[in-house]
C-alpha cells in the first residue's frame, strides 16, 4: 500500500512539474514580460479634491506562450480594457491590440530596450478626447513597475504621467 502512495505522490509531483513548466514558458519574444505575469495596481497621483483613481490591471501568459494578454480596470470597471501581444514574424516586431470600454481602440508596437525595460508606440482609433496616439515607457525594477504615459491630443503631446505599479490581489472589474 505505501509503494502504491509513493508511486502516485511522485505522479502527481511530477504532472505539477509539467504543468507549472508549461505555464511559464513563452516565445522568446515575449521573454521580456516574464516579471510582469500576475496581478498589480496603480493608485494615480490626482491632487488635492479629486477622485481618488486606481488602475488594476492582469498580465497572463495566452496562446501556449505565443501571447500575452493584459486586462484592466480602472475604479472597479468604470473603464478597462483588453489587449493582446504577440510577435509578428513578417513585421519583426511585438505588435499589440487594445480595446477598450470606452469604444475605442489602439493598436501599435513595441521595442525591447532591456531585459526589464519596453518602450509602447500605439495609434488611436475613436478617441472622444481627441487623442490620436500613445507613447509609453514601462521599467520593471525592483518588484514594481513603473509606466510613463504621453499622448498625442489635439496635435500636442502630453506632459509624460508616471504610474508605480505594485503586486495586488485585487480583480479586473468590467461592469
Amino acid at each position: 500500500m505505501s509503494y502504491l502512495k509513493t508511486l502516485l505522490l511522485t505522479f502527481c509531483l511530477f504532472c505539477a512539474g509539467v504543468i507549472h513548466a508549461q505555464s511559464a514558458d513563452l516565445a522568446p519574444e515575449l521573454e521580456v514580460f516574464k516579471p510582469y505575469l500576475g496581478t498589480w495596481q496603480a493608485d494615480f497621483d490626482v491632487g488635492d479634491n479629486k477622485p481618488k483613481i486606481q488602475d488594476v490591471g492582469r498580465w497572463e501568459r495566452a496562446l501556449n506562450g505565443k501571447a500575452i494578454r493584459t486586462a484592466h480596470s480602472i475604479n472597479e470597471g468604470e473603464y478597462g480594457g483588453e489587449s493582446m501581444i504577440f510577435w509578428d514574424s513578417k513585421k519583426q516586431s511585438l505588435v499589440f491590440y487594445y480595446f477598450t470600454t470606452a469604444g475605442f481602440y489602439t493598436q501599435g508596437t513595441m521595442n525591447v530596450l532591456s531585459p526589464t525595460q519596453f518602450v509602447a508606440y500605439e495609434t488611436v482609433t475613436g478617441s472622444k478626447e481627441g487623442i490620436t496616439k500613445v507613447k509609453s515607457t514601462s521599467d520593471f525594477k525592483d518588484g514594481q513597475f513603473v509606466v510613463s504615459t504621453s499622448y498625442l491630443k489635439k496635435g500636442e503631446w502630453t506632459k509624460p504621467e508616471k504610474r508605480i505599479y505594485t503586486r495586488s490581489n485585487k480583480q479586473v472589474i468590467f461592469k
